[in-house]
């Protein structure tokens, strides 16, 4: 029973008593109606349908009863199409439409809340059944408009109340799944939702003759399954994307599907290529769809009987598709029949029997393909055919009657003659494009015939034809010429191609006798010259000329180009080209790697009024002739000369320079960059570069590095921040300090292993105040009174390995607060004595990074401080209880340092490192022993400290930490026992990553017991055992 879906019904007013009397008589007076409004009449107790249906007699109602009913049937009219307010109660019901639904909920809502005296299973009972026929026209009506909902059921869902309290009810009982058993009627705060769904049954009635169902059925609710129905239309909009694969897996879905996945629309093209279909299968889809307009039975068995069923069967057939097979004779005499077939294509197949000529003669065929066929002779008579392929078919005679032919292919028919060729041609008066290509007998004389007969040929294709050379052939609307590997062409072919003033493309790659080519044509817009021997000079002067393909070419010399449309010139591995003359408008970019021949004078062309105005890159690359580079370009952007190694000599005038790469120039004395637009330059690759000038505005960053006789630069960059000098040996303090006048934003100088530069040099710092980091090291500094003085703002300092400082060169820092913004410090390798590394750990507490690698002076690390005064701490020897209570106090009274990483690697003297809570070290994170291969005893107690670094400490034993955050350990090597780490370790309770390779005194089975004490341990690294 199919029942329409209302909305929801919210019943204000309880059932009263008084309604249920007229309920009945109500409900059986709209069957009646409805009954009688199609012709059928249903009696009360099922009589037969023939009789006629009583009416309903109004006056056995009161004017409550009247009013109710006269609202039930507003709602029937309603649903059939009828205006519920604007006819009369005793008005027959309107058969000539349907209402939309929402008339139907309107009076179906007025009418329940009349409807006091049925409970709302009564009421939606009524409803259904007087409405079932009424949607079964709306669905018949609306079945291909509208998506429909089913119900995966087949009983109609029940109402279900829903009340504020239905989240907290008591009641156990299944729901029950009858409209006429009540459940209660709601309060005002319920709502009824009425869940009518389609349903799949086909049962004229679900419910029995007391209107009420199986009362001890169970509830459907958690069986209900909602899925849509797409309609015909969104059907074929979504078939209209699926192959004929998945067309054919799509009708066995349902029935619905099938029917839209035949549709004709999808079946006009009947592809069948490579398929194993049987005759009697092909002449049922032709039965099917005789209306198909394409076919395809490339690769299909029994090809002859499938395609004489296709060309019988099919009269729309517009278009055919044959190959791998036999075509017999009577194929090609049947193709008269086919009316409005417009082309043709066969494929490797066999045309009869092999030894006669086979006729094909059709009046509207327009496209014809014979490519790779077998045929003796062949005769075409289609007075409508545009374009025919011969493409490598084997046949000795082609006879052709085709007036309106403009496009002939014949390319690799060897079996035919040049006579054969000249006649098939010249029987085609609108020939426009024609290929000949690898047809080895063609000559001139059959050339010079076509070009009279065929006079709007634009497109010629005669490659691999070793006996023509145009050198008597005039074709002078010619667009297109293409004349691979032809052994003929010479430079005189080049004059006669002169004539061609229409020429667009020109190809001649492998014309090996190809010496000169010397062209003016107005059109000429690609030229591809490949693997040309003896190819010796270049002419071309065109203005629309945009590509230009030069290569392989290694007898060629010279090159003339004028073009006023091309952009990009590419001439790469041209060994022997030494001259270059441009005269390219537009031209923007140029490669010319490997070209090693190029002289100096290839700079004039490239600089201002050389004939590239336009041009922004340029590429060098292994030009190994150049010595003397000079550019002058107001549009040049990026320069490479790259692997140039004769070059000594580069002078850049290019404002708009961003970009020059020198790499493998390392034969460059001079350099002038002047002015340029480059923001950094690295010439750390120019070993011999002795002088420099450049003048950048925008440069920020300048490499140096490694310009060992670099003895005269001028740098005047004002936005320079980085300048990076090290090993310019030759360096002195007059440059330094005119680079510092010039460069005032500079705030990070490399001078490292700088030996010549002074005082007179470091007080020139002072010019930049932004300096904050500074390597001095690797230089003979006895004084860093300039650099105190110079750089107040100074972060970073590196002096390593300056071993002519004394002991007291320091004392500025410690003694009187010089350089009150350093951070970072490094004195590795250094010759200063334990007493003023104890005064520097001492009192320099804002410093947050200490090096001290390689310091041999340095002894036992012992820190420690008493009311603010510099003082050693006891030795290790000493217990920690003599530290007095007052210097606890003093201690805590201090500030705290900002150290944070303390490298002491290789100092191969320290035997001893205490760091006591006392010595204030609560930001120290990392500290680096390593390669301290005297060191024995390490007691540490720090806070913050994430990772220790004890490896290769040959003669470690002892080792105490209190170090709660220490999440990485490394005792590489070390001749520590086991009891000493676990005992280390045990309350280290963030501790990560322990590595204790090559320990001899700890074995495979000390991992556990490591882990044991230290739970928080994720990775172990042993030389034993590898754990994670």
């Amino acid at each position: 029973m199919k029942i329409w879906c209302c909305l929801c019904f919210t019943f204000d007013d309880e059932v009263g008593p008084d309604t249920k009397g007229y309920c009945e008589a109500m409900r059986d007076a709209a069957l009646k109606n409805d009954s009688h409004s199609r012709g059928v009449g249903i009696g009360a107790n099922g009589e037969d349908p023939g009789e006629a249906a009583p009416t309903f007699d109004y006056d056995m109602l009161d004017t409550h009863d009247r009013d109710g009913t006269r609202l039930f049937e507003e709602m029937i009219r309603a649903a059939e199409g009828g205006d519920a307010a604007g006819e009369s109660v005793n008005a027959p019901p309107s058969d000539d439409g349907v209402a939309i639904p929402v008339a139907l909920r309107r009076s179906t809502l007025r009418f329940a809340q009349r409807l006091r005296g049925e409970t709302s299973g009564t009421a939606t009972t009524v409803v259904a059944e007087v409405s079932g026929n009424v949607v079964e026209d709306c669905n018949r009506d609306w079945h291909s408009k509208r998506a429909k909902v089913y119900s995966g059921s087949h009983d109609c869902q029940y109402v279900t109340v829903m009340s504020p309290d239905a989240g907290h009810s008591n009641s156990s009982e299944p729901m029950d799944s009858n409209f006429t058993q009540s459940h209660g009627v709601p309060s005002g705060d319920a709502i009824v939702y009425h869940n009518f769904i389609w349903n799949s049954s086909n049962d004229e009635t679900s419910f029995g003759s007391n209107g009420g169902g199986d009362e001890s059925g169970p509830s459907k609710s958690d069986d209900l399954e909602i899925r849509m129905d797409l309609s015909d239309d969104l059907l074929y909009m979504v078939f209209s994307f699926l192959g004929h694969v998945d067309l054919c897996r799509a009708a066995m879905v349902c029935k619905q599907w099938r029917t839209a996945s035949t549709h004709e629309d999808f079946w006009r093209y009947l592809n069948l290529e490579n398929r194993n279909v049987t005759l009697e299968q092909f002449e049922d889809m032709c039965h099917r769809y005789p209306n198909a307009v394409e076919v395809n039975l490339h690769g299909a068995p029994a090809l002859h009987y499938l395609v004489m069923k296709a060309v019988s069967s099919l009269r729309n057939l517009e278009t055919l598709t044959l190959g791998r097979g036999q075509l017999g004779d009577p194929f090609f005499h049947a193709l008269a029949e086919c009316n409005l077939l417009r082309s043709l294509n066969v494929n490797d197949a066999t045309l009869g029997n092999g030894m006669q000529e086979i006729p094909i003669n059709h009046d509207r065929l327009q496209h014809l393909q014979l490519i790779k066929c077998r045929v003796l002779r062949i005769s075409i008579r289609c007075p409508e055919l545009q374009t025919l392929s011969l493409k490598r078919s084997n046949m000795g005679q082609a006879v052709l009657s085709c007036p309106l032919l403009h496009a002939l292919d014949i390319g690799s028919c060897h079996k035919l003659s040049d006579a054969a060729i000249r006649s098939a041609a010249i029987s085609c008066p609108q020939l426009e494009s024609l290929d000949m290509s690898n047809c080895s007998c063609v000559s001139d004389e059959t050339l010079r015939e076509i070009a009279q007969t065929c006079a709007n040929l634009h497109i010629l294709d005669a490659s691999y034809c070793p006996n023509v050379s145009l050198e008597s052939v005039r074709l002078p609307l010619l667009t297109e010429l293409r004349l691979h590997s032809c052994e003929g062409i010479t430079s005189a072919s080049i004059a006669a191609i002169s004539y061609s003033y229409m020429l667009e493309v020109l190809e001649l790659n492998n014309c090996n006798l190809l010496t000169t080519v010397s062209l003016d044509l107005p059109r000429l817009q690609r030229i591809s010259l490949v693997h040309c021997r003896k190819f010796v000079d270049l002419n071309l002067r065109s203005v629309t000329l945009s590509s230009i393909m030069v290569s392989n070419c290694p007898s060629l010399h010279r090159i003339s180009i004028t073009s006023n449309s091309l952009k990009k010139l590419a001439l790469l591995r041209q060994e022997n080209l030494t001259t270059l003359a441009l005269q390219c408008q537009c031209l923007q970019e140029v490669d010319l790697t490997d070209c090693e021949s190029l002289t100096n004078s290839i700079c004039e062309v490239f600089s201002d009024g050389g004939g590239c105005p336009m041009l922004r890159s340029l590429i060098l690359d292994n030009c190994e002739s150049l010595t003397t580079v000079r550019f002058c370009s107001t549009s040049l952007l990026s320069l490479s000369l790259v692997g140039c190694r004769a070059i000594t000599s580069l002078d850049l005038i290019c404002p708009c320079l961003e970009k020059v790469c020198l790499d493998g120039c390392d034969h460059l004395e001079r350099a002038s960059f002047c002015p340029v637009a480059l923001r950094s330059l690295n010439l750390g690759i120019c070993p011999k570069l002795s002088t420099l000038r450049i003048e950048a505005p925008s440069m920020v960053s300048l490499e140096l590095k490694g310009c060992g006789v670099l003895c005269e630069a001028s740098i005047n960059c004002p936005l320079l921040t980085s300048l990076d000098a090290s090993f310019c040996s030759q360096l002195k303090d007059d440059c330094l300090s005119a680079t510092a006048a010039s460069c005032p934003l500079i705030d990070s100088l490399i001078l490292m292993s700088c030996p010549s530069v002074g005082s007179d040099g470091l007080y020139s710092l002072r010019c930049l105040p932004n300096l904050t980091v500074l390597d001095l090291s690797y230089t003979f500094l006895m004084n860093l009174l300039p650099v105190f003085q110079s750089c107040l703002q100074l972060k970073v300092l590196k002096l390593q390995a300056c071993k002519y400082l004394t002991d007291d060169s320091l004392e500025p820092l410690y003694k009187e607060g010089a350089l009150p913004m350093l951070q970072e410090l490094d004195l590795s390798y250094g010759t200063l004595c334990q007493s003023a590394i104890e005064d520097l750990l001492a009192c320099c507490t804002h410093l947050t990074h200490l090096s001290l690698n390689g310091c041999v002076n340095m002894h036992d690390l012992n820190w420690g401080c008493s009311s603010g005064q510099v003082t050693e701490l006891p030795t290790v020897n000493s217990p920690r209880a003599s530290f007095s209570l007052e210097d606890n106090y003093a201690a805590i009274e201090q500030p705290n340092r900002l150290l944070q990483n303390l490298n002491c690697v290789g100092c191969r003297n320290i035997r001893k490192a205490l760091i006591p809570p006392m010595a204030r070290c609560s930001h120290l994170s990392s500290f680096n022993l390593s390669l301290s291969t005297n060191l024995k005893e390490v007691d540490i107690a720090c806070l913050n400290l994430g990772v220790l670094n004890l490896s290769n400490c040959y003669a470690l034993v002892i080792l105490k930490l209190q170090c709660p955050r220490l999440t990485s350990l490394f005792l590489q090597s070390c001749n520590i026992n086991e009891e000493a780490v676990e005992a280390a370790i045990f309350q280290c309770n963030m501790l990560e990553t322990l590595d204790v390779r090559f320990c001899p005194k700890i074995i495979s089975i000390s991992m556990f017991r490591l882990r044991g004490a230290c739970p928080s341990l994720k990775r172990v690294f042993s030389s034993l055992l590898s754990t994670s």
